[in-house]
């Protein structure tokens, strides 16, 4: 298991663990076939975990086409102030013109303690859908400490090394078993303290 697969598991368990809710804006979580438009099997440890548990989880989208439990905009969302346990927003925020509106929107409906686990990519390709969403925004390890400066923890973990995403980018980064050789490369070499890594997972704390 990589580091940022690691911290992706850990932060997301003790979600599950230590909250009763959890609102996935944009569903990228991944875990419902129903809501929304991508599914993932390798995520479905999570569905199992919300299901044991009794966490209520539901999707939010800005649009009906995806049949989620909540349509709703990310720069204006549709909770109380301070009323939410838990919200993840997996790549989002390059898809909203203003990711700042939208941070302090998520900080904004989080109760004090509430967590928020985020991912940002910034070496990664233009990945808009026509008639759902652009692709505007890129972030660095900067600008992203910068767009959650209002919260109270801030964790950030880097998705690959400099040779694991310079390959990302092009047709071999497809192939899992070619990142895992990717992923040794970049420890050998010493490049997962690079700064030109994919993107990164976040996880904060109100």
């Amino acid at each position: 298991m990589t580091h940022w697969e690691a911290f992706f598991r850990e932060k997301i368990t003790q979600i599950l663990r230590e909250k009763k809710s959890l609102i996935d804006i944009g569903g990228g979580l991944r875990i419902s076939k129903e809501k929304g438009n991508r599914f993932s099997p390798r995520n479905e440890w999570i569905a199992g975990m919300i299901k044991t548990r009794g966490v209520s989880y539901k999707v939010l989208d800005p649009v009906l086409d995806y049949c989620p439990d909540i349509v709703g905009d990310i720069h204006a969302l549709p909770f109380p102030d301070n009323s939410q346990e838990a919200i993840a927003c997996i790549a989002v925020l390059e898809h909203v013109t203003d990711p700042f509106a939208a941070s302090r929107e998520m900080h904004r409906v989080l109760a004090r303690g509430g967590y928020c686990f985020v991912y940002l990519p910034f070496l990664y390709y233009f990945h808009a859908e026509k008639g759902y969403y652009g692709d505007y925004w890129r972030f660095t390890h900067e600008g992203t400490a910068l767009l959650f400066k209002d919260f109270s923890r801030v964790e950030i973990q880097p998705v690959r090394g400099a040779i694991g995403t310079l390959m990302r980018l092009t047709p071999a980064g497809r192939y899992p078993f070619l990142e895992r050789m990717f992923y040794a490369a970049d420890i050998i070499c010493g490049k997962l303290r690079s700064k030109q890594v994919s993107g990164f997972y976040i996880f904060l704390e109100k």
